[in-house]
């Protein structure tokens, strides 16, 4: 990949790789964090609105507008092409980081 991308937090991370599966909201994203890092990863309430804040204004991650109205404080959100473009850059420069690892630990 061409274009440098800095690397992400954990949350940021997890956050768009939940979003990647598809739109979710705020709750459904923390749990999912927890099941996809076997419980390792615990993304709270203040983290996690303070990065998707963060997120929308870089236009990573967008509101979506919701079918539902029974319940107007639930906010769902989805990833954007950005977003795609952005965690793709992590999932790489992941890979990297593991190649790099592999290679010296197969000199010792």
């Amino acid at each position: 990949m061409s274009k440098k991308y800095e690397p992400l937090t954990e949350s940021y991370y997890y956050i768009l790789l939940c979003l990647y599966k598809g739109p979710n909201h705020g709750y459904g994203i923390m749990q999912d964090t927890m099941k996809f890092s076997n419980d390792r990863v615990k993304i709270g309430s203040g983290t996690m609105y303070t990065a998707v804040s963060k997120m929308i204004k870089k236009g990573w991650i967008r509101d979506r507008i919701t079918e539902d109205s029974s319940d107007d404080r639930r906010r769902t959100y989805e990833i954007t092409q950005e977003g795609i473009n952005i965690l793709y850059g992590e999932i790489e420069r992941l890979k990297e980081l593991l190649n790099s690892a592999r290679l010296i630990e197969s000199q010792l």
